[in-house]
This record gives C-alpha cells, structure tokens and sequence, in this order.
C-alpha cells in the first residue's frame, strides 16, 4: 500500500508531498520525497501513531457512573474501587469481549496503533476458576483480531489485599493468583499467542507493591526472558505511605534499589516521586507510564514531568480506566496539568520544537518501547503504525509544520482523525473503524445490561 501525505513528520523533521509504502509484512517499506504518480492513499498529515500504554478494558462500562460523593465521606480512588469491585460480579467473559472491542475500536479512531492491556480480571465471580484458565486473556486476545488494534497483552499478578499481607475479598478474589498458576496462565497465554498477528507481544505486570510479595515480585520477574514489565507505582500518597512504612523506602526508591529496571519496564503513574526518585527513575531507562485522564479523574496527583524529562527520563501515555478515550486530550491534559503546577506556559517544549510535537513524538517512542513494539517513528523498517489529520478541517486549515500538532492537541480533538494503520493494517478510514457497526451494536447490548444491573 501506498500513503501519499501533504505533510509527513520523519525524524529529520518536517517533508512535504511524502509517499511512505507499507510491504505486506505490515512494515514501513520505502519513503519518498515528491508527489508519486501510482494510486496512493491521499492524507493530509502523516505522524507516526502511538501506543496506548496502559489500559483496563473492563472498565469503559464504568465510564459516568462514579461522580456522585458518597455520604459523608471524601470520595478518591479508594471509594471509587468499590464501585468497581460491585460491578465485577456481574461480568462475564463475552462481556469483556465485546468491551474490550469497544476499547480497541475508540482508541484505533482516537489515532492509537496499538494497546498495552493491563489484565487483571482472570477468574470467575466469587473467585473460581474457568476451565481454560487463560479464558479471559483469549477474550482480550479475540477482540483484537477483530479491531486490529497491535496488542502487548500483559497478564496481572495480583496475590494480596495490601502491604499487610491481607487476603483478598469480595471483587477482587476475580484477580487472584499464586505464583505457580500465574506462570501456568503465562504459559497458555504464550501458546496462544502465534494466533495472532505476528507484532503481537506478551508481557507480564505484577499489579503493585501492595498487591504482590517482594519475594514473590522477583520471582515474576524471571518468568519471560523477554518482553515488557509493566507495574503501578506510587499513584496515591496513601501507598506511598503504607509502602515506606513496611519496606521502609519510597515505592519508586525500593523498586529501584531491589529489582532489575531498565527499558523492559514501564512504572505506571509514578505520581508521587520525590526528587532523588524522578531523576534515578529517569536515568534506569524505565518508561514512566502515564495516564493524565484517569489521574486527573481519579484525583491521583500531578506527575513531575519537567524534572522527569530534565534528567532523560522517557514516558508514554495510556487511557487506563477508559473514562475517556482520546489522544488528544490526554496529551493536553498532561501539558496542563504541568501549567497549573508551576504556573508557566509551555513547561513539557524540547529546545526548537513546540509542545504538541514535543508531546507526540516522546509519546510515540515512548510508548512504543514500553509495549517491547518496533515503531514510534516513521522509518523504513518500521512497524507501520501511523495516523492521518484532516488538513481541509477549519482546525488544521492554512497550518504547517509543528503548528499542526499543536492545534490538533490544543484546538482540535480526535475527531481530525482520518485514518490510523497498524502495523499497516488499515482499520480506520474516513475517521471510522471498518467494523465499527457490528462492535458498537454487540457493545451497546452488554453496555445496557451491566448499567442496569448497578
């Protein structure tokens, strides 16, 4: 396939009249400069399409239906996990399914290329097990074949109910595992892998400090020679403390210190970092995972991006919760979350690149290293993940260069989205899904139900 652009972002910069070629191994083939005579699909802006880093699927059904204050009580994300936990009772594995193409679909058309899908939810209501214990991961894996989304799937280990060694209840006994089952469902999760298409990953992601051993976090952490690491840390100030409390460091510091980061592991919302932490972490390689939508819902906290990205430091974005699936926004969020803390504009811009592109670029490549995915940036050889803007939208219109994206990310929305590719399949044209009427029709059925059910 051919994709002619009339604005393509390399990472030598801006081109003009660009033609990039994908060959049939879903990769980027040849570049060219000048108009190409031979049939090509025409787009306005080519950029190189980024990971969605970190996402629970099951929870989009969830998206609305927590913004009322409970009584007499501060509501956080504590009282919101309850919520969640009531709602898992009632969700089946063709539940998930059909959410989790939902998910893919939103954030195809969102201009992501791909997904990291943080799963936690593995066995039956009341905790039992199904009789293929990778059920629920066959599920997320199915409704990527469908969506198309590249997929780095990453089963959760989740073994205690804090740092005190509690044991799990009520909704969370749907992610329970020891450390042998986990490996089993490892293991059948690697099995059934070939099946799909061949940029697909597999990953592992011990939950959290508070949910897995230190003893038992090192040993998960030998379970894949290979492949992404992915782990949340220091999202709430109450972990924080309960964590330094029982280990006697900072969750970021005692990770650090005790287990082996690099760039295999992304450290998800590292929100609460003092300074020591944010320029070790940066300097681990480690991709800093964050999702300002969801942290900005849920009333996390503000990450420290200037000293982050002072020191080295590399991060993705990712849509956890899925309140909200849109790119654009969770970059501009993230920009202004930054604005609001120190009171400045244009605190995330590199030295002679403006903040949109500065925010697209280092979350296409950082996001990219996070899911263990060749792409992040158009380059022959690449893995073909791109998105297409709609330069004729009055957004967009009369704009060049890195004014592009900065409209796009602060004047524009998801809805200049023309086409996406991944790993040049491409299943978003004209701004919708290929397949969008039958995954919104089954989606809309199970939608229905679970919120009556709540």
């Amino acid at each position: 396939m051919k994709i002619q652009a009339d604005h393509a972002l390399l990472p030598s910069g801006w081109t003009r009249d660009c033609t990039v070629e994908i060959g049939p191994d879903g990769r980027i083939s040849r570049i060219g400069d000048g108009p190409d005579r031979a049939p090509a699909r025409r787009v306005g802006v080519l950029l190189p399409a980024p990971a969605n880093l970190h996402s629970h699927a099951f929870q989009r059904a969830l998206a609305g239906l927590t913004e009322r204050r409970g009584e007499g009580a501060r509501d956080s994300f504590w009282t919101w996990r309850e919520l969640m936990y009531r709602f898992l009772e009632h969700l089946t594995p063709d539940d998930m399914e059909a959410i989790a193409a939902l998910v893919q679909m939103e954030m195809l058309e969102a201009g992501y290329a791909s997904v990291g899908e943080f799963h936690y939810v593995h066995n039956a209501p009341g905790g039992g097990t199904y009789d293929n214990p990778a059920e629920t991961s066959l599920r997320i894996m199915s409704a990527a074949m469908e969506t198309g989304i590249g997929l780095t799937h990453l089963p959760v280990l989740y073994q205690r109910g804090g740092v005190d060694g509690r044991a799990l209840e009520g909704g969370q006994l749907r992610f329970r595992n020891s450390l042998d089952s986990f490996d089993a469902l490892i293991g059948i999760c690697g099995e059934m892998l070939p099946n799909l298409p061949a940029d697909a990953r597999l990953g592992i992601a011990p939950h959290s400090l508070r949910a897995v051993s230190s003893e038992d976090l090192a040993a998960v952490c030998g379970l894949l020679d290979e492949g992404p690491v992915h782990i949340h840390i220091a999202e709430q100030t109450a972990e924080v403390e309960a964590v330094e409390a029982a280990y006697g460091a900072r969750p970021v510091a005692w990770l650090l210190e005790n287990m082996p980061v690099d760039e295999r592991w992304c450290l998800i919302h590292a929100t609460h970092m003092n300074e020591a932490e944010t320029r070790a972490m940066a300097q681990s390689r480690a991709v800093a995972g964050l999702c300002p939508i969801t942290e900005s819902n849920l009333g996390d906290g503000i990450f420290n991006g200037r000293a982050f990205l002072a020191a080295g430091g590399a991060f993705g974005v990712g849509s956890d919760s899925n309140v909200r699936i849109a790119l654009a926004e969770e970059l501009r969020t993230l920009e202004y979350s930054q604005r609001l803390s120190e009171r400045a504009r244009a605190v995330l811009a590199e030295g002679g690149k403006s903040v949109g592109r500065t925010l697209l670029e280092s979350a296409a490549k950082g996001g990219a290293l996070a899911l263990s995915r060749d792409s992040g940036e158009i380059v022959q050889g690449k893995l073909a993940d791109l998105v297409a803007l709609d330069t004729a939208n009055l957004a967009l219109d009369g704009l060049s260069g890195d004014a592009l994206i900065d409209a796009f990310v602060f004047a524009g929305d998801d809805n200049l989205v023309t086409d996406v590719w991944s790993a040049g399949r491409h299943m978003v044209q004209g701004g919708r899904h290929i397949r969008r009427e039958a995954i919104e029709g089954r989606a809309r059925v199970v939608l229905k139900r679970l919120r009556e059910s709540l």
